[in-house]
């Protein structure tokens, strides 16, 4: 045997294997007053910042500056008027339900916003010269701005309700909704019309099939890039009052009105007598007299309580149920209204969760749904599929890496 040694020279050099560095590029985030949808950008903006990109966002500061970190660069464009007929907006809309409730949210939300917002966006666009405008899909000015501009434009999904057609059963309303979509693009003198809540280039959805379901049939450009996690948690809290036993988080989102003070009661007397602790995200004064087990915060860092808990009660809110799953917790869903229902649907398809009553749920429900997610069964292993999928799918850092190929 010849014990001559020759060596092969290495084409990649004597290191590790090094991911492609990518130019330093710009990019505009566009976003709703609406807090679920401003925190999956928040994680995605984070990402690209890390990578060296310059991020700034459009829209309506007072609602954005709470979100974002210290220093973010910001381009207010929501008009005054509309941001003081904001909170109006929201008490009227609270008290609807159904087709109401969403002809009210289009026609006195989602395209006053848009026309609203239309010069400040474009203003934006003009002073930071973005390579990539990032736009929620409520927000139905960035999409027209982009395209006036020729700039490749991204979706961001932050909820997977409208990638399984809720309204495919009512083709008048689902029509009803376009028509609108394209009339805005028309008042703003675009006429090649686009479906502006699905851009042609990218669209970020942050949840996977094993959530949302068959996802084979949809185009290559729509990336199912999992929950982007990450968003700030400013909110103290006391973690030695956590004593071991199972402890569950009980939350209704940002906005639910009154009708959360008579589910929280109802939830309250679910809990008190069960050999567990339950963390209420609730104003003051929501639950008198809580029991010994209950404890009530206004405000929880709920990324890192979710890392102590066994188990969710909440309203289906889109980030809710995604940050609940991405850690394993089964759930127990009582939605409330708009895109909640389909996601509490999906919840219980993909066999992870239990949905019940928001508006008459009754105590031994609420109790025996959570004892049942709570034991060590079916909901739990589905909640942990789900969290599989979830890793698997990227999150932050899956939706940076499409921005910047977009870019």
């Amino acid at each position: 045997m010849n014990a001559r040694r020759v060596q092969v020279p290495s084409l990649l050099g004597d290191g590790a294997v090094r991911r492609a560095r990518t130019p330093p590029r710009r990019f505009l985030f566009a976003v709703p007053p609406l807090t679920g949808h401003v925190n999956p950008a928040v994680a995605v903006a984070a990402e690209l910042a890390r990578r060296g990109h310059k991020v700034a966002w459009t829209g309506h500061r007072p609602s954005l500056e709470p979100l974002l970190r210290p220093g973010s660069r910001i381009f207010s464009t929501a008009g005054d008027d509309f941001g003081k007929r904001l909170p109006a907006v929201w008490d009227d809309w609270l008290g609807l339900r159904g087709l109401a409730a969403l002809r009210f949210f289009w026609e006195e939300f989602v395209v006053p916003l848009g026309h609203s917002m239309m010069p400040g966006v474009e203003k934006a666009i003009d002073r930071f010269h973005p390579d990539v405008v990032v736009s929620d899909q409520l927000v139905l000015a960035a999409p027209v701005a982009a395209r006036h501009r020729r700039l490749p434009w991204a979706t961001s999904a932050t909820t997977s309700a409208e990638f399984t057609r809720p309204l495919a059963g009512m083709p008048k309303v689902e029509a009803w909704v376009r028509d609108l979509i394209g009339d805005f693009q028309l008042d703003h003198g675009i006429d090649d019309l686009l479906d502006l809540r699905f851009s042609d280039h990218l669209v970020l959805i942050f949840s996977t099939g094993a959530l949302v379901g068959d996802t084979s049939f949809f185009p290559g450009h729509f990336a199912f890039v999992g929950p982007a996690l990450g968003r700030p948690a400013p909110a103290a809290f006391p973690w030695e009052w956590l004593d071991g036993r199972p402890a569950v988080l009980v939350s209704l989102g940002t906005i639910n009105g009154p009708a959360g003070e008579r589910f929280f009661r109802a939830a309250a007397d679910a809990v008190r007598d069960l050999d567990l602790q339950a963390i209420f995200v609730a104003p003051p004064g929501a639950v008198a007299e809580p029991p010994p087990n209950v404890l009530v915060r206004e405000y929880v860092p709920q990324l890192k309580l979710l890392e102590r808990l066994s188990a969710v009660v909440c309203h289906g809110g889109h980030n809710t149920v995604c940050e609940s799953l991405s850690h394993g917790l089964p759930l127990v869903v009582a939605p409330i209204r708009d895109d909640q229902p389909v996601i509490a649907r999906q919840v219980e398809a993909a066999g992870a969760g239990i949905s019940v009553r928001f508006t008459r749920v009754r105590p031994d429900e609420l109790r025996a749904a959570l004892t049942t997610v709570l034991a060590d069964g079916p909901h739990r292993a589905a909640a942990g599929r789900v969290r599989d999928s979830f890793a698997s799918a990227g999150g932050a850092a899956e939706a940076a890496d499409r921005l910047e190929k977009l870019a």
